[in-house]
């Protein structure tokens, strides 16, 4: 069954950055592809902007380029494209001067709809200077938000300066911190598996459940962003919001309510209740390291301090790996662990559930050894909820086999699995901030994850090293084996 197809109410948005790798190759597509799904109405309008001298005309046919590039054959539909490239309007202007902002203003008066948004995807420098000068030139609407990606902030006091930069000119209600990952399918799964499912809500606790694993793995380096990455590593930009976000859904209680509110309410509890990593559990608890050369799918690749832009001395991790835990009745006493790294041996994104041994086992040793239920739910490379549990195998005597209960989105469900960036645009335009996260989020976690930054700077050791194409370092297994565990890694 395909699920109706209803429209958004009439809208303007205004991209900044419009020129860059995330318009091109994220958010056109997406837009491109409610409007072929019927979301998007007549009247709306997509309005560029950048510093580059392009006409409308030159800017659609960039548009055009960049949908032959990311759009699959498949999904390619003429009369979609051409009322697509119909929303499209460009407009030269300067985020840090006043050059091109006239217009802009002029351009959206121009029958102008009550909801505009405006997505900065820019550098997070320039966020408070746009915030600004959208008020000083007239260009709110009735109905106004502004969209910030990722990084907000490289630590918790720049993260503040950030927030207070947009609350002096956005209210809260307006200001959508947006972390693609949770616009995946299987990640809004979540929610939906725990509490509408009588067979796992009640087994989500630490009675129940062993450990937990949160694993976002990476075949690729840093592909021409080495002067940013080397001045971020894996700890600001995957730990401290893609992962942590994963752990909140995970770990969340149930909300009083299906409203924004009450579910952010709930994900803020969590990082507050995330126990400080420092001193001696610093070296107990995590793992750092980079990547020296090796072989990823089958080709050879450098190491880290031989990427281009990269200090040859440089101390940045590209992986990391973390024991959490959680002080709350729910979560006490059961790990958390977690895993991200660039140039693993895989590209996969996964949260294991890992059930506790049953009590008794009445079947003996004779009979084939017996598995712990586990619950995989994958987000990439293809998005699939796994479990994990044990059956007896045809024939007259008992031998026991594990198997998997599988559900592939994919293979389930007739309709094309939407994009991330596609929901959680449209979530924009129809005012929903369940998917966004508050400045409060942000803070708390950036403050748990500043801890461990800063324990590493006093240490001052450098980090581990693992091999290209492998699964991190040695003492990321030696982080689970000292507690009697291993890292799930079977991927077929």
């Amino acid at each position: 069954m395909v699920a109706r197809i209803v429209p958004v109410e009439p809208f303007d948005l205004v991209v900044f950055g419009v020129t860059g790798d995330l318009a091109r190759k994220k958010l056109i597509p997406a837009l491109y592809h409610r409007q072929r799904a019927g979301q998007m109405p007549e009247s709306a309008r997509v309005i560029g902007c950048a510093r580059s001298e392009l006409g409308r005309e030159d800017f659609r046919k960039m548009v055009r380029l960049s949908l032959d590039e990311a759009i699959p054959e498949a999904y390619r539909d003429r009369d979609a494209l051409y009322a697509f490239l119909d929303t499209l309007d460009y407009l030269q202007v300067d985020a840090r001067s006043d050059a091109g902002w006239p217009e802009l203003s002029a351009k959206l008066r121009e029958n102008a709809h009550p909801v505009c948004a405006f997505y900065l995807a820019v550098g997070p420098t320039l966020f408070g200077e746009i915030a600004e000068r959208i008020g000083r030139h007239g260009c709110r609407a009735e109905d106004c938000r502004v969209i910030v990606e990722k990084p907000i902030g490289h630590d918790l006091a720049s993260a503040r300066t950030l927030n207070r930069q947009l609350a002096a000119h956005f209210d809260e209600h307006q200001i959508y911190r947006i972390d693609h990952y949770l616009g995946k399918e299987t990640v809004q799964n979540l929610m939906v598996l725990r509490f509408a499912n009588a067979l796992f809500e009640p087994l989500w606790r630490s009675e129940h459940v062993d450990h937990v694993q949160i694993t976002v793995a990476e075949r690729l380096g840093v592909e021409g962003r080495g002067d940013y990455y080397d001045r971020t590593g894996a700890l600001r930009d995957m730990v401290q919001n893609h992962l942590l976000q994963l752990l909140c859904l995970v770990a969340m209680e149930p909300p009083a309510r299906l409203e924004q509110e009450a579910i952010r309410e709930e994900k803020i509890k969590v990082v507050r209740s995330l126990r400080p990593i420092e001193g001696a559990d610093l070296a107990a608890k995590t793992v750092r390291a980079q990547y020296r050369a090796g072989v990823v799918a089958e080709q050879a690749v450098r190491g880290y301090l031989d990427e281009e832009g990269i200090d040859p001395e440089s101390e940045t991790e590209t992986f990391v790996a973390i024991k959490a835990e959680i002080d709350n009745w729910r979560w006490a006493g059961v790990p958390f662990y977690l895993r991200t790294g660039k140039r693993m041996g895989y590209r996969v994104s996964e949260i294991v559930i890992q059930f506790k041994r049953i009590p008794h086992l009445i079947f003996g040793d004779r009979i084939g050894a017996v598995q712990d239920n586990r619950l995989v739910i994958r987000l990439q490379p293809d998005e699939s909820v796994k479990l994990a549990m044990m059956v007896k195998t045809p024939g007259p005597k008992i031998r026991l086999k594990p198997v998997h209960l599988n559900l592939n989105l994919a293979d389930t469900f007739e309709d094309r699995s939407p994009l991330a960036y596609e929901r959680l645009l449209l979530d924009v335009i129809k005012g929903t901030a369940t998917l966004f996260m508050h400045r409060s989020e942000v803070e708390a976690a950036w403050r748990w994850v500043d801890t461990i930054r800063e324990g590493w700077s006093f240490l001052g050791r450098r980090p581990r090293t693992y091999t290209a194409g492998s699964w991190g370092p040695e003492e990321s297994i030696a982080l689970m084996v000292r507690d009697d565990r291993t890292w799930y890694e079977h991927l077929a």
